[in-house]
């Protein structure tokens, strides 16, 4: 049975990208950040992931970039108090 696209999970992998590329340009200072892409990044990445879960992808990103943070302040960061860590 063929793959679907090009590595058979190409969706997720792109939406781990475009997460974990938002989460990164987010840490540069403000006068540095490129607004309009980062708009433009969120977008893409809120229309590639199922609905209710861009802060869920967010969180889980900010976790893999900052693995010495807390996870559960991260994870209430984006609004996911429940959340198992």
């Amino acid at each position: 049975m063929p793959r679907k696209g090009i590595t058979g999970h190409d969706e997720w992998v792109i939406t781990e990208a475009l997460a974990t590329a938002l989460i990164a340009l987010e840490q540069l200072p403000q006068k540095h950040q490129p607004s309009t892409h980062m708009a433009d990044i969120k977008k893409l990445l809120a229309a590639g992931c199922q609905s209710g879960t861009l802060n869920l992808h967010l969180a889980q990103a900010k976790c893999r970039l900052f693995p010495e943070d807390d996870r559960e302040a991260i994870y209430r960061e984006y609004g996911l108090d429940d959340w198992e860590t």
